[in-house]
C-alpha cells in the first residue's frame, strides 16, 4: 500500500528534478504545492483516487492526478523516469551540500559538465567555479566547506586529509611526554590512496594515562572505546583514531602487525611457521622461547628477509623478492629535482606565474614546468595563442629574475576526441614540453578510448601522458582502455607516463606501476598544482611511486637541471 508520505516524497523529488532541468517556476511550484497538499490530505488516499475526489483538492489538476494515480497503482512514475533518464542521479547528491541549491547545480552541470560531488570538489581545488555566473571565490570556498561538512562521518578519506589529521594527532601525543615510542601504522603508514581510519602503535610506562590523554584531546568529538591499553575516538573531522599501547619488547612486533596488510601478515606468519616459529603482534617465538627483536628490520632479518618498507607490504611478491635479497631501492622524495604540471592564473590556477615559480624555488627544486590548460578546456580558461605568447614573454622575464630555477614552457593540451592535440604544430613547437590529458568524453568504449590515447602518444610533440586513467578517487571510475596497448605505444614513442600526485587522483594506480617499470618506461611524479600549497603534493606522489616499486631511475624528474634541459631538447621534433 502506497502511503501519502511516499506520494508527497515523489512529487517533491519530481519538483527537484524539474529545478535541476531549469523548468519554469510555475511548473516546479505546482509539484511542490501538490506535495504539501497530499501530505496533509484527510481520508484514505486510494479511496480519494478511486472516487476522483482528489482532483477537488486545490492544485491537483488532471496531469498531477494522473501522476499520483499511476504511482499509487503501479509503484512507478513515467514523469520521474523520464527526468531520471535526462538528469544524472548524482546531481541530487550535490543537493546535500549545505548552501548549494538546484539553480547553482544546474549552472555547474551545464557550464562545466560536473555531475558528482567528487568532481565538484576537484573543480573547486582547480579554481574553476570563480568565473561562473552568480559565483565567485567566496561561493567556491563555501561550497568546499559544505562538501567537507557533508563528507564528515563518511568511512573513506583521501590520503592527504588522513595524513594531515594523523600527523597532527601523532605530534600532539608525542608532546604529551607519556610515550617512549609512538608511530602511525595501518594503511596510512603503507601510503594507501584511500584511508578509513588512523592507527597508532605506542609504548608507555603509563598506558592508562596515555589513553586518557587521547580521549581528552581538544578535537575529539566522541569516545568509542576506552580500555587499559586501547583507545578509540572519533575526531570532529569524522575520522576515527585507534591507539594501542604495548610494552617496549612488544612494540616492534605490534608496529609490524598493525601496519599490515592483513594479506602480507598472513603470508609472513605462514613462512614463520614453516621455519618452526610463531609470529604475532606480541612477539616471535621458537617454541616457548621468545626471539628478541628491537626493530621491524630485525624481525624480518630473523626470518631470512631483507627489511620490507611499509609501502610494499601488500602481498604482491615482496616476500619472495626480499628473501632473495633483490628488493629495489625505492625512490625517495629528496631525489625529486623538479616538477612538471603546474597551473597558474593564466588558466585555472590560484597562484600567479611568479608566485608558483617562487614557491618551487623556495622548496628547493631545480626546475619547474608551467603547463596551463589548452584552448579546448574552455571551462578552465584554456590559453588562446595570444595568451601563450604573453605567458612566454613573462616566463622569459621571470627567468632573468630567478636564475637559480629553470622555468620550462609547457602546456597541458587536451587530447581531443580523435586523439589529436590542441593547437597547430607551429604552436606546439613553441613549448619545451607538452602534457596530453583527456578532460572530456570519458564514456567512450574501450576500443575508441584506446585509439584516442594511442594516437595522442604517436604525436611527436607529446612529452608526458597526463593522468592516464582519468579517475577521481571516491568519485569517478577510470575510463575503459587497453592498458597494454597504451603502454606499448608509450614505450615505442618514448612518452613519459604521469603519476599525478594530486591526492584526489593518484593516477596512475600504483598497482599498474609494475607494468610501466618492467617496460622500461619513465614516470613523472607531477603535483598538478593549481595553488602554491599544491606543490607539496609531489611528496605524496612519491609514496604512491614507492608502493609501485619505483626507483629513482624509473622517475623522469629525478634528473638534474642540466640533464633535464638536454633531455627535453633531445625530444623535440627535428625539422
Amino acid at each position: 500500500m502506497t502511503t501519502k508520505e511516499q506520494v508527497s516524497d515523489l512529487l517533491t523529488l519530481i519538483a527537484t528534478y524539474l529545478e535541476l532541468r531549469g523548468e519554469n517556476s510555475f511548473k516546479i511550484r505546482a509539484f511542490q504545492n501538490a506535495a504539501r497538499t497530499v501530505s496533509t490530505l484527510t481520508g484514505d488516499l486510494e479511496d480519494r483516487i478511486a472516487s476522483g475526489t482528489l482532483k477537488e483538492e486545490k492544485g491537483i489538476g488532471n496531469a498531477l492526478f494522473e501522476t499520483i494515480r499511476e504511482f499509487v497503482q503501479t509503484g512507478k512514475s513515467k514523469v520521474l523516469e523520464e527526468l531520471q533518464a535526462a538528469i544524472p542521479a548524482s546531481l541530487l547528491e550535490m543537493l546535500g551540500i549545505p548552501g548549494l541549491g538546484p539553480k547553482k547545480i544546474k549552472v555547474i552541470y551545464e557550464k562545466l559538465g560536473i555531475a558528482s560531488i567528487g568532481e565538484l570538489e576537484y573543480a573547486c581545488y582547480e579554481n574553476r567555479l570563480t568565473t561562473l555566473p552568480g559565483f565567485g571565490s567566496k561561493t567556491q570556498d563555501n561550497i568546499l566547506k559544505g562538501i567537507e561538512s557533508l563528507k564528515k562521518g563518511k568511512d573513506h578519506f583521501h590520503f592527504d586529509k588522513a595524513w594531515s589529521e594523523g600527523s597532527r594527532v601523532l605530534e600532539t601525543l608525542r608532546t604529551s611526554g607519556l610515550f617512549s615510542q609512538i608511530e602511525l601504522a595501518g594503511s596510512l603508514r603503507r601510503k594507501k590512496e584511500v584511508i578509513r581510519d588512523i592507527d597508532l602503535v605506542s609504548c608507555s610506562n603509563s598506558p592508562a594515562e596515555a589513553i586518557d590523554f587521547l580521549t581528552r584531546m581538544p578535537d575529539v568529538e566522541s569516545v568509542t572505546a576506552h580500555g587499559e591499553t586501547k583507545g578509540s575516538v572519533l575526531l570532529r573531522s569524522g575520522m576515527q583514531v585507534d591507539l594501542r599501547v604495548v610494552s617496549e619488547t612488544e612494540y616492534p612486533f605490534a608496529l609490524q602487525h598493525f601496519t599490515g596488510s592483513k594479506e602480507h601478515n598472513a603470508s609472513l606468519r605462514g613462512i614463520a611457521r614453516e621455519q618452526g616459529y610463531k609470529l604475532n603482534e606480541y612477539g616471535l617465538f621458537r617454541g616457548d622461547q621468545p626471539v628478541h627483536c628491537r626493530t621491524e628490520s630485525e624481525i624480518y632479518g630473523a626470518l631470512g628477509f631483507d627489511y620490507i618498507p611499509p609501502e610494499l607490504r601488500e602481498d604482491r611478491d615482496e616476500l619472495t623478492v626480499a628473501r632473495e635479497h633483490h628488493l629495489p631501492k625505492l625512490v625517495e622524495f629528496p631525489e625529486i629535482r623538479g616538477i612538471f604540471h603546474v597551473h597558474s592564473t593564466y588558466s585555472d590556477g590560484n597562484g600567479s606565474l611568479e608566485s608558483m615559480v617562487r614557491s618551487a624555488a623556495e622548496a628547493g627544486y631545480e626546475y619547474i614546468g608551467i603547463s596551463d590548460h589548452s584552448r579546448s578546456a574552455f571551462y578552465a580558461h584554456g590559453l588562446k595563442e595570444e595568451d601563450i605568447l604573453r605567458q612566454h614573454e613573462e616566463i622569459d622575464r621571470l627567468q632573468k629574475q630567478w636564475p637559480r630555477i629553470r622555468i620550462f614552457k609547457g602546456i597541458e593540451s587536451d587530447i581531443l576526441d580523435d586523439g589529436s592535440l590542441d593547437y597547430s604544430e607551429e604552436t606546439l613547437d613553441s613549448f619545451d614540453f607538452v602534457i596530453g590529458s583527456i578532460h572530456s568524453r570519458f564514456k567512450m568504449n574501450r576500443e575508441e578510448m584506446t585509439r584516442r590515447l594511442v594516437r595522442a602518444i604517436e604525436n611527436p610533440y607529446l612529452t608526458i601522458l597526463g593522468h592516464m586513467t582519468g579517475r577521481l578517487l571516491l568519485s569517478r571510475s577510470p575510463y575503459q582502455f587497453d592498458l597494454d596497448q597504451v603502454l606499448d605505444a608509450a614505450k615505442k614513442h618514448g612518452v613519459v607516463i604521469e603519476l599525478n600526485a594530486n591526492p584526489h587522483r593518484f593516477d596512475i594506480d600504483w598497482r599498474d606501476c609494475w607494468q610501466i617499470r618492467n617496460r622500461g618506461l619513465q614516470v613523472s611524479i607531477n603535483p598538478d598544482a593549481h595553488a602554491e600549497d599544491h606543490i607539496r603534493f609531489t611528496e605524496l606522489g612519491v609514496g604512491i611511486a614507492r608502493k609501485g616499486w619505483l626507483t629513482a631511475k624509473d622517475v623522469f624528474n629525478t634528473r638534474t637541471r642540466l640533464e633535464m634541459e638536454a633531455c627535453l631538447a633531445a625530444r623535440r621534433p627535428v625539422h
